[in-house]
């Protein structure tokens, strides 16, 4: 005899049941389409109209100044409001060339689509002046006057004195600057586990080889006395390892380090590291050149033991003779 395996029927979903999930999946399919239009806004909105004379007299260097400043903004307030929803539709890092196109995710109300509408009339208005004094085409090269106030030159080696514990003995950590570009600036990381070390003007940390601290957006503006910021920080090439930070700007104001004058901006920070499902406390400070985004001081202490650093820069050796 051929046995018949049977398996049981499913019950009947009850009435009630069948009503919740249905209201369930109906307002799920209202909130999609609710994201999916504030998502396709953005570009509708129109420009502040803001005349060009508003720029007459200045000169292109100015302009492309100015650009860059706006283009940021635009930057930290679509960062903002896609932090604000949750996700992470742009990936953008500080001093990023910010297309008008790149804005669409964003929720598009209230003064949040005041300001993009002002930035748009702006970013409209400093084209045209450039045009109207037939300034050259913008490249990627730092401007003179930005290279000029920079604090190290090419090939000049910031040495980091670096701790993963207070238990442990000091070693030192060099950063030789490379490159200069209109937003960037490169550095190479020497040693047997260096490689390209890539941060903005804001001093984010956007690139960096693997076992190094990331923060591609924690740093936005010009970092004022009591200004509230918010982002995560990463460890390259680990997923996995990841906190959340809040920071608050305590101290701002000259100072100088290593020989060299900065204008130095002290950020105590406070969150929660994860490494998987598991998550510590995280607390300390990061300092920064608040002009050029040059790392000056990372104290980082917490029980998950890539978030537990301490960085300070020690000197700044000049280029060879």
């Amino acid at each position: 005899m051929t046995a018949v395996l049977q398996r049981p029927l499913p019950r009947a979903e009850p009435a009630r049941s069948r009503s919740r999930r249905c209201l369930g999946l109906a307002a799920l399919a209202s909130l999609m389409l609710l994201v999916s239009g504030c998502a396709s806004r953005a570009v509708d909105v129109p420009p502040l109209p803001t005349s060009p004379e508003a720029f007459a007299g200045w000169p292109c260097p100015r302009i492309d100044e100015e650009l860059d400043t706006v283009q940021q903004r635009a930057a930290d307030l679509a960062y903002s409001v896609d932090e604000r929803a949750g996700n992470n539709i742009l990936a953008l890092g500080i001093g990023a060339v910010v297309f008008w196109p790149a804005l669409l995710a964003m929720r598009t109300d209230g003064p949040e689509a005041a300001e993009l509408a002002r930035l748009k009339g702006r970013f409209e208005a400093l084209n045209e002046a450039a045009r109207r004094v037939s300034c050259p085409a913008r490249g990627d090269t730092l401007s003179p006057e930005r290279a000029a106030a920079l604090p190290v030159v090419i090939d000049e080696r910031l040495v980091y004195e670096q701790r993963q514990s207070v238990r442990l003995s000091p070693r030192e950590s060099v950063l030789r600057l490379v490159a200069t570009r209109r937003a960037e600036l490169e550095y190479l990381l020497e040693g047997n586990d260096g490689g390209t070390w890539v941060q903005d003007l804001n001093g984010n940390v956007l690139r960096a080889p693997d076992g190094q601290l990331l923060w591609p957006f924690f740093l936005r503006g010009e970092l004022s006395l009591g200004q509230v910021l918010a982002g995560d920080m990463q460890l390259a090439g680990d997923p996995y390892a990841r906190a959340r930070l809040r920071g608050q700007v305590v101290a701002v104001g000259p100072q100088m380090l290593a020989g060299r004058r900065f204008d130095v901006a002290v950020i105590e920070l406070f969150g929660d590291a994860a490494r998987g499902e598991a998550s510590t406390r995280v607390d300390g400070a990061l300092v920064v050149d608040r002009r050029n985004g040059v790392l000056l001081r990372l104290d980082l202490r917490s029980a998950q033991g890539s978030f537990n650093l301490q960085r300070r820069l020690v000197r700044i050796e000049p280029v060879p003779q």
